[in-house]
């Protein structure tokens, strides 16, 4: 199995973010989790590892909208020259306000653009954010362009992660949304569907993708009226206009057992074969495993394998992009045991 990976994404680190309530913690999205699953790849006999293409920005600016993108590059830029005064923090771009949802006028300075551009406080802007985030996008577009190749499989080592970005805007870890560019791509060539498995609900590929019919996209997560991002995610969101029929969100309770998920996985799995497609993208969060600190399912190490075998047994050439999951220990391990059954 090809993998696709960028050491450039150590360029992204943010010391911290502003976690629920308003507590300053640590990140937890940090370069550890790509060494991790790096390292456990590299002790099997069948990862292939890869330095992505450069596809330039044009299969990005055609899921992101390009005032957004030429945010994301100069921000952080603009941010260091800004004049403020020593209580100003420039480690890292952050918002101190966000816009009312009817009230959304692009703002002139700085600070107001960088809340109109971001959903929350945990997608800080660094020196090295934008670098990263588009070698993170460049490894999902080359894996969806080995799948198109005519590989069964390939994986994109992605860091940052992608699907809480939407059109216009960062939050959750992620600024541009690698496995919707993957889909994207893939969809000029090839009848495409996108499954999210990630523990949290793919708001930002919801947004993107809404309107439109050609790309079926299914995300399982935790329930949001408990769960980040809070606001999106509902069952009865279903998409809208040509869209409409072509989104279906599956929010689970706390708890979700390995039965529980796999009964849900079905249902997806179902709607996947009656669209009929001829590659699948999997955006993979492995925060749906039972020792994550930040979810709250109870998955297991072999439910993470019949999740894999499950998705397998259809058949369907797989673009497996990496999304969350924040226990680093597990996380190599767990990112192979699904890689296997797909490989």
């Amino acid at each position: 199995m090809n993998v696709y990976y960028s050491d450039a994404h150590h360029h992204h680190h943010p010391s911290f973010e502003i976690f629920d309530g308003g507590v300053k913690v640590p990140n937890f999205e940090v370069p550890e989790r790509a060494e991790q699953i790096l390292s456990a790849l590299r002790k099997t006999n069948w990862a292939n590892i890869q330095k992505p293409e450069d596809f330039g920005l044009e299969p990005i600016l055609a899921v992101h909208d390009r005032d957004y993108i030429d945010f994301l590059g100069s921000a952080y830029d603009e941010w260091q020259v800004v004049d403020t005064d020593a209580l100003y923090e420039k480690e890292a771009l952050m918002p101190a306000s966000f816009p009312p949802g009817k009230w959304r006028r692009k703002p002139k300075s700085l600070l107001g653009r960088t809340g109109y551009y971001m959903s929350d406080l945990s997608a800080p802007i660094t020196a090295g954010t934008y670098t990263a985030a588009l070698a993170s996008a460049t490894c999902a577009l080359s894996t969806a362009q080995k799948v198109l190749s005519g590989n069964k499989s390939a994986f994109a080592l992605c860091r940052p992660p992608g699907h809480h970005a939407g059109k216009a805007n960062c939050g959750g870890y992620c600024y541009i949304n690698n496995a919707a560019a993957a889909a994207e791509w893939c969809s000029r060539q090839r009848r495409t569907a996108l499954l999210d498995i990630d523990y949290h609900c793919g708001n930002g590929t919801q947004d993107i993708f809404y309107t439109r019919g050609d790309i079926l996209t299914i995300s399982i997560h935790a329930d949001p009226d408990h769960e980040y991002p809070y606001y999106c995610g509902f069952a009865d969101e279903t998409g809208a206009g040509d869209g409409a029929g072509y989104h279906r969100n599956f929010p689970l309770p706390a708890g979700t057992s390995d039965s529980q998920y796999m009964e849900t996985l079905g249902k997806a799995l179902d709607l996947v074969q009656s669209f009929d497609p001829m590659v699948l993208v999997v955006s993979a969060g492995m925060d749906l495993y039972a020792g994550d600190p930040l979810g709250k399912f109870s998955v297991s190490k072999d439910g993470i394998r019949q999740i894999g075998q499950e998705i397998a047994s259809l058949g369907i050439p797989c673009a497996v992009i990496m999304e969350g999951g924040y226990n680093n220990s597990a996380l190599g391990e767990n990112i192979v045991t699904l890689l296997e059954t797909l490989r």
